[in-house]
Parts: C-alpha cells; structure tokens; sequence
C-alpha cells in the first residue's frame, strides 16, 4: 500500500493493520534470514544454480514488505497515533 491509500484508513483501521504487520515483521525476519542461510549453503555446497535463485526472489518480495510496513509507520507518526 502507498502512504496516500494508508492516509484514507480510519484511525483504527490503521492501528489494526500496524498491529498486524508487527507480527508479521518478526517472522519476515526469521525467514529471511532462513533463506540467506539456504543460498549460502548451496553457494558453498555446490554452486549458482536455478534453486539458489528461488530464495533470492521470495527474500525480494519480503522486503518490499517492510517497505509498506515503513510507509504505515510514517502515517501513525504523522497522526501521532504512535
């Protein structure tokens, strides 16, 4: 979601969603740093290769994740509904 589709929630629409990305965040993290450890051992095991690549994009789509989780900060910031 950009900032202005975030800026047309209620307030309580907002904290909901904050409370649920907190969660989410946590367990973005713990996968990421799953697959980086994954792509490592292949790197290491073997070599490039098509499954090395798999763990490469999903850790792209999750930390695109983060950016919307960004965005949300910076609404409740700005109505300082921290």
């Amino acid at each position: 979601m950009t900032i202005e589709e975030l800026s047309a929630l209620s307030d309580a629409e907002l904290r909901e969603k904050a409370k649920i990305m907190k969660r989410s965040e946590i367990l973005h993290a713990l996968v990421i740093g799953l697959m980086a450890g994954v792509v490592i051992y292949s790197v290491v095991a073997n070599s490039w290769g098509f499954f090395t690549l798999i763990p490469l994009f999903f850790i792209s789509r999750l930390l695109r994740q983060s950016d919307e989780y960004k965005a949300l900060k910076s609404v409740l910031a700005e109505r300082k509904l921290d």
